[in-house]
């Protein structure tokens, strides 16, 4: 009994919902065939339904095609299963029908199959929207002709181990782009920052961008940083930005870009002896929504140290977010390089009221903490924290923060950390703090008390969700 338009606004829903939370292989197709009329309503609105036919290799294409509206096509693979409908699908790249494919999805193209497939396409897809295409075996380059050089339709585009350094001359064509994820890019794919930063001018609707590097080399040319000053450009939808690569690269890179929209930012870099990073920090500050950050994670990882920032009404997995990441094993060089990004020049960290440094112990074995690890890496990374009030710290990394603590004397007692209020020690065992860890403290936190800035400490249970103050007892020595 519903009129004809209220139908429509449904059936849209309905597609959406199972082809983006509950994905459906054409899902609209359970709707034709429920009457004449509802088939009547989806064949007539086939743009406003965004009405898709999905090819998975399932015999030729045009016959899978005979008896259908002539509408756009999907050619997907997502779980790399093809095995003999390969034939088929790329049969489909080369037949009449190409024009009409909007999108490709294809999971791990094997090397034997990679040829045909960059082969198939050597030329124009006048309709192609979305391209998800991944391989995890060393391919050949991809060639200046890929695509016919051109993809002005193309709004996502997504290519994992793919070598293709001349990917920004195709991008240039690409101004409608909204999403581009670039990730374990070979070293065959590389390309420069410049050459990148030139394609990203004309990308005004770019929402999320991914620059992922396999290895840090190689590294851009020295001789191109000490160029003429370049033209800052804004991009207007930039929310995500994702990289991994040598700071070098992001430098060079940040330095044409601007993002004041950015509200998620992950980044990775390779280790390196000295961090020089202050595009970062300015693309940082000129974000609005990294304002409210007030609280920042430290996480020990077996082959890197991670930095997040992120809100107190968020989750670290919020999607409101700042993460860096610094790839190396060695706990010392992890402590150094962490210290030199959270130096006081990062725009953010000394707005930071809650600091909590942990070993990933979930996913990974961290690397025993050193027992001669100097003191000073430590404060180093502290010292940025000027207006912390809350500082939990794993057990084991305690002993070491807390003798790190003990030493200062003088101004620095209250130098390092002045607006601290509470220090939090995650004990998972009942027995009580170790003897040292309990030494450490008891000096740290009778220096603050005669400081007139005093400390209290708490023990705390992350299985029981509770805490209990331990000031008086450690203080006393009882």
């Amino acid at each position: 009994m519903l009129p004809d338009d209220v139908l429509v606004e449904i059936f849209f829903y309905v597609n959406i919902f199972y082809v983006n939370i509950v994905p459906v292989k054409n899902p609209w197709l359970a709707l034709v065939h429920v009457c004449r009329r509802w088939r009547y309503l989806v064949l007539e609105s086939p743009r406003h339904l965004n009405l898709r036919l999905e090819y998975h290799g399932h015999g030729s294409i045009s016959e899978v095609l005979g008896g259908w509206p002539v509408l756009p096509i999907i050619l997907k693979d997502q779980l790399g299963k093809l095995d003999q409908r390969w034939d088929n699908v790329v049969a489909a790249l080369q037949s009449e029908h190409y024009s009409r494919i909007c999108g490709i999805d294809f999971f791990n193209i094997t090397k034997l199959r990679w040829e045909r497939f960059a082969a198939a396409m050597q030329k124009p897809f006048p309709e192609l929207t979305y391209l998800d295409v991944s391989t995890y075996s060393v391919v050949p380059v991809l060639p200046d002709s890929f695509l016919g050089g051109s993809a002005p339709r193309l709004r996502e585009l997504s290519l994992e181990c793919i070598p293709f350094p001349s990917i920004p001359k195709l991008l240039l064509s690409s101004n409608g782009l909204v999403r581009l994820s670039l990730w374990n890019i070979p070293v065959s794919g590389y390309f420069s920052p410049d050459a990148i930063a030139t394609a990203l001018t004309v990308m005004t609707r770019l929402e999320f961008l991914r620059l992922r590097f396999f290895s840090p080399r190689p590294r851009p040319d020295p001789e191109s940083r000490l160029l003429h000053p370049f033209t800052r450009f804004v991009l207007p939808a930039l929310t995500r930005l994702m990289f991994k690569g040598v700071y070098e690269y992001l430098e060079d890179l940040l330095t044409r870009i601007d993002a004041p929209l950015l509200d998620y930012l992950d980044i990775t870099f390779f280790m390196d002896l000295d961090f020089d990073v202050p595009q970062l920090y300015r693309l940082i500050d000129h974000a609005e929504a990294f304002n409210a950050f007030d609280q920042a994670q430290v996480l020990i990882l077996n082959r890197a140290i991670q930095l997040n920032l992120y809100s107190r009404t968020g989750k670290v997995d919020h999607r409101t977010q700042l993460k860096l990441q610094i790839n190396c094993e060695k706990l010392d060089y992890q402590l150094s390089s962490l210290a030199q990004v959270c130096s006081s020049s990062f725009p953010r960290v000394s707005a930071m009221e809650n600091l909590y440094i942990r070993k990933d112990d979930d996913r990974l074995v961290p690397p025993p903490l050193a027992v001669d690890m100097e003191t000073g890496q430590w404060l180093a990374i502290l010292d940025p924290f000027t207006a912390l009030k809350n500082l939990d710290l794993w057990q084991e990394i305690a002993a070491h923060v807390c003798s790190a603590l003990q030493e200062l004397s003088g101004e620095r007692v209250t130098e390092v950390l002045p607006t601290l209020q509470g220090l939090f020690i995650t004990h998972l065992s009942s027995d009580s703090l170790p003897e040292g860890l309990r030494k450490a403290i008891k000096t740290f936190v009778a220096a603050r008390r005669r400081s007139g800035h005093p400390v209290s400490v708490h023990r705390t249970d992350p299985l029981r969700r509770g805490s209990m103050d331990i000031t008086e007892e450690l203080v006393s020595g009882d």
